[in-house]
């Protein structure tokens, strides 16, 4: 059964996001917001570590198609950024994302390759009404260097878009961490 709790919708990048302007040129920007429940962590390094480590089989899969499809490219694959963060300190990545900046609201993540670079941003914010409660937006922008990237965005953009919600879905549908 979906709840209120479950729904992620597409809103604007927040103006207080730390990538809504780390780019010159975008590529590709969009965030999906998600509503927290009262009980749950207010720790965007938690929920980021939870909402990736929660994630769908099929996302496995698809990137595991990823890493076939772009190895012959010479681009960094899943695989690879796995090897980097099972040697890397827990607070410089969450999963394969290397970990840009974190304050007490918001954790950047994300990688540059040759084709483009990306952030990807936890953020939790309470709304401005106060019955509203609060939210957690995941945010992506992208920067293309070349051809490759822009033609390699136009292609995983709708697997991106359907990724982040699923993951946002399936974190809310586990029970987020609680605070």
């Amino acid at each position: 059964m979906v709840n209120e709790f479950m729904l992620a919708t597409p809103v604007a990048l927040p103006v207080e996001s730390g990538v809504t302007h780390v780019y010159r040129s975008v590529n590709l920007a969009d965030a999906y917001a998600i509503r927290l429940p009262s009980s749950a962590s207010n720790d965007p390094d938690v929920l980021a570590r939870f909402i990736f480590s929660q994630q769908p089989s099929w996302i496995g899969t698809l990137l595991g198609l990823r890493d076939v499809l772009v190895a012959g490219f010479g681009l960094k694959t899943s695989r690879q950024l796995a090897v980097v963060a099972a040697g890397a300190k827990t607070s410089e990545r969450v999963g394969i994302f290397k970990v840009y900046s974190t304050n007490e609201t918001e954790i950047v993540l994300g990688e540059d390759d040759k084709h483009l670079d990306f952030r990807l941003s936890v953020l939790c914010s309470t709304d401005a009404a106060p019955d509203s409660g609060r939210q957690l937006t995941l945010s992506t922008v992208v920067h293309c260097h070349n051809l490759l990237g822009r033609v390699y965005i136009l292609v995983i953009a709708p697997f991106h878009r359907m990724v982040v919600k699923a993951s946002l879905r399936r974190a809310a549908r586990v029970g987020w961490p609680r605070a």
